[in-house]
């Protein structure tokens, strides 16, 4: 990081606007592939805040999941297929 707030231990200070506002430094929001109008979330952990990309929580979420299904097992395809099922299920009683 090349920024003149950057400490020794690679932390960067940043100030607290009035309204409660914080800059993310830009070679912060490029090492988190962060954009304008990506969806950030905020959590606290003692008195340390934390900040995480939406959508690397998605993939840490999904690559956890992982474990607990067969790896020839398809969701998305088995979701489909129930869909269609209960469609077929829904127009046979509509027609009767």
């Amino acid at each position: 990081m090349m920024n003149s707030n950057v400490t020794d231990e690679g932390v960067v200070t940043a100030r607290l606007s009035e309204n409660g506002r914080i800059v993310i430094p830009a070679e912060i929001r490029q090492k988190l592939g962060l954009s304008p109008g990506d969806t950030v979330l905020l959590s606290v952990e003692g008195y340390v805040l934390k900040i995480e990309p939406q959508r690397a929580r998605i993939r840490r979420i999904q690559e956890s999941m992982r474990q607990f299904l067969p790896p020839d097992r398809v969701l998305s395809d088995e979701l489909i297929a129930d869909r269609r099922e209960e469609a077929r299920r829904e127009t046979e009683e509509w027609l009767g």
